[in-house]
């Protein structure tokens, strides 16, 4: 291994300067996350360079480029980090060398090695990273690194362009995210199972005091609180279900105005539906609990302690809730009544902490591991995601390859699929061509374009064939398009897969968001983007 030397820099620029808009999207548990992983990238074309460029500006901390190639004279059209100077040379050395410089932060080294050679004879190699992110592998060698990567638990992702098409896919056994920042989530404010702290602050607050201003700045929180605990006394305790109750029940909000121009109302108005949510917790949450790996044991992750915790809190201090996030959304309030609800949510979140930090710390001794080694803050960051964990789980690449699942059969009936699935199938048919011929179709203008588009067919329905699709036909235009691009990778396309599997690679290491699930498409020639669970 080579690695790239490093002039050392007058001061380091401050980590909350250099980083600050990415910061705010994964704040520093995210960033930590990224500085102490190491990444793997099997070749450095254009796909794999781009994809790599874009952890190296964000911080990432170490690279390891493997490729055996050298530079060529075509390779200045397509790849951005390799320069006339750099023909001849060592393309994993160059491209190394451009990356390094623009983050110098970064720890870059280059193996040169052709991928798929080191995956045959040295599959201990992969071990030492994070995060393996293979570009422009042939099936086989997919296959073989994928079996590879998870028997030493390291994370893979494949990405591949093609012309105008390409993918992204992930292969990992399980990847559990804490903080899965879905774009749309319910406040957790408890309106609807308020705890005897938030009950006893609402009570001291009169609906029907006759002063305008303090009638103003009411916050909604306690209007909603009052008005259905007062629905509930006429219910048989039950809150609004039906749309005629809750057009109701926001009736009876809008009643205790005393003035139309009252924000507060017109706010408790508009936040009624929280009052109208089910207590408790998603469907998804409880699947995640109920799963066999949080019966914990010593080689358990933090992840699942911490669920084995969730799960006695919800049934004992929780009362069938989850840990409070905390936090409460801004409104029209006086300045001490909005302090104090802040107050009343950060104690409640504060105690909910505290108990689940005594559950993990009493798992943890239960079954043999440190006590201390899952920190405060992941345990509070898990408290107070409690209800958006997620839990990912791939398939194996051989197992997709083998026995495909029933959607295959789906999409190819799909019209809205066709496209993509067709794209899918014909992407593992060139590698069967090229394993064949010893060259992708169309690859050399030979005179052979028609002939190569009636073998890549022949090769295509030959592969329907085994995955159980006899009888389905790929439309004509996708043989000759693929044949068309003979191969190449343009810098638009590879720069568009590159920026995709940046991303995804950026979810599986930071844990946060949620990866792809299935196989991602991309379809330049219809510009349309499909994900494929196959």
């Amino acid at each position: 291994m080579k690695r790239l030397e490093q002039e050392p820099t007058m001061a380091e620029e401050p980590k909350k300067t250099k980083y600050d808009r990415q910061l705010r999207i994964w704040g520093e548990l995210g960033q930590t996350a990224l500085e102490t992983a190491s990444i793997c990238l099997l070749d450095c074309g254009p796909t794999g360079s781009e994809a790599l460029k874009n952890l190296v500006l964000g911080g990432i901390g170490s690279i390891t480029i493997v490729d055996g190639s050298k530079v060529q004279i075509g390779d200045l059209g397509n790849n951005f980090m390799v320069d006339a100077k750099s023909v001849g040379q060592s393309k994993a050395k160059c491209v190394c060398g451009f990356l390094q410089e623009l983050n110098d932060a970064v720890k870059a080294n280059f193996i040169e090695e052709n991928p798929d050679t080191l995956i045959l004879k040295d599959p201990s190699f992969f071990s030492q990273f994070t995060l393996v992110v293979a570009t422009q592998l042939v099936e086989d060698s997919m296959v073989k690194l994928d079996r590879i990567c998870r028997e030493a638990n390291v994370m893979l992702v494949f990405a591949r362009s093609y012309g105008l098409t390409g993918f992204v896919r992930i292969s990992v056994k399980e990847h559990t995210a804490i903080e899965s920042k879905p774009d749309h989530s319910l406040d957790d404010l408890r309106l609807n199972n308020p705890w005897p702290e938030l009950k006893r602050f609402v009570e001291t607050i009169d609906l029907n005091v006759v002063e305008p201003a303090a009638h103003k700045h009411i916050p909604y929180i306690v209007i909603l609180v009052k008005v259905a605990e007062e629905w509930a006394q006429t219910h048989n305790s039950n809150l609004p279900s039906t749309r005629e109750e809750k057009n109701e029940f926001k009736a009876l909000v809008k009643s205790k105005m005393l003035s139309p121009d009252e924000d507060n109302y017109r706010e408790a108005t508009e936040a009624a539906f929280k009052v109208f949510a089910p207590r408790g917790f998603s469907q998804d949450t409880q699947d995640i609990i109920n799963d066999s790996c949080a019966e914990v044991g010593p080689n358990s992750s933090d992840f699942w302690v911490m669920v084995a915790a969730l799960k006695e809190f919800i049934s004992n201090e929780g009362g069938g809730e989850v840990p409070l996030e905390g936090s409460i959304p801004d409104m029209t309030s006086s300045t001490e009544h909005y302090i104090n609800l802040q107050n009343i949510y950060y104690s409640k979140a504060e105690a909910d902490f505290l108990s689940m930090e005594q559950r993990v710390k009493n798992i943890l001794l239960r079954v043999g591991q440190d006590p201390s080694s899952i920190s405060k803050p992941t345990i509070k960051s898990f408290c107070k995601n409690a209800r958006k964990l997620k839990v990912c789980r791939y398939r194996m690449i051989e197992d997709e390859f083998r026995t495909p699942s029933v959607a295959l059969h789906k999409c190819l009936a799909d019209e809205e699929y066709r496209s993509a699935i067709g794209f899918y199938i014909l992407l593992r048919a060139v590698d069967r061509f090229a394993a064949t011929y010893q060259k992708f179709p169309g690859q050399f203008d030979d005179g052979l374009m028609d002939h190569d588009v009636a073998q890549l067919k022949t090769i295509a329905l030959s592969l329907l064939s085994e995955m159980g699709c006899d009888g389905y036909m790929l439309q004509d235009e996708l043989y000759n398009e693929m044949c068309r691009f003979g191969a190449a990778e343009l810098h638009v396309v590879a720069a568009f897969i590159g920026g995709i599997t940046s991303q995804e690679m950026i979810k599986l290491i930071t844990k946060q968001f949620v990866p792809m699930s299935g196989t991602y498409i991309f379809n330049g020639i219809d510009h349309k983007s499909q994900s494929l669970t196959l």
